[in-house]
């Protein structure tokens, strides 16, 4: 479990950089612009590493459980999770869904975080999307007192992009790609 927190602890502490501009304008300022991306990149990809590693070896060690959640919340957390996968491909293909959202890519995360907190409930998986759904809401607030990005003007072809992209990678991880890459069958 040390090692999961520890992932979260560098993965969100990247990540929590861009919330405070004069930080982050401090390490622009002290490695460059170059510099902070690198050390960005480098630090959320030891975090991402540490949180798959951890939360697989707390798995695979046995966590208490918490609660068991009802069945039915299997049918809500697979509907926000069609949502989640549209919001992915949305954030980079601008039209009516990212005008719309605002910020696809942390709504898509947090909209991850709460499916997963409805169908699991054993510690490790409370500790890893309980933190990621925390920090999704921070960085919300936090974009709100940030000087906004120019409004792009996106077409409805983007919009169709993002649904049928987004649509074929939840049919893939709804068919297989759950099982294969995190252990965990979505359809029993």
């Amino acid at each position: 479990m040390e090692i999961l927190v520890l992932g979260l602890v560098v993965f969100v502490g990247a990540h929590a950089v861009p919330a405070r501009p004069a930080l982050r304008a401090a390490l622009v300022g002290r490695l460059g612009a170059r510099g902070y991306r690198a050390a960005f990149g480098i630090l959320s990809l030891l975090g991402f590493v540490l949180i798959v590693y951890g939360f697989g070896l707390a798995r695979s060690e046995g966590v208490p459980v918490l609660y068991y959640p009802p069945a039915w919340t299997r049918h809500i957390a697979m509907l926000l999770m069609l949502f989640a996968f549209i919001l992915l491909p949305a954030t980079y293909l601008p039209g009516r869904i990212k005008a719309t959202v605002k910020h696809p890519m942390i709504t898509a995360v947090k909209t991850w975080a709460l499916a997963h907190l409805l169908v699991n409930g054993d510690v490790a998986s409370l500790v890893l999307f309980g933190t990621f759904l925390a920090w999704g809401v921070y960085d919300r607030i936090s974009l709100k007192r940030r000087p906004a990005p120019e409004p792009v003007r996106g077409s409805l072809r983007n919009d169709i992009l993002a649904v049928v992209i987004g649509g074929a990678l939840y049919a893939a991880f709804v068919w297989k790609l759950h099982l294969w890459l995190i252990g965990v069958p979505i359809l029993a």
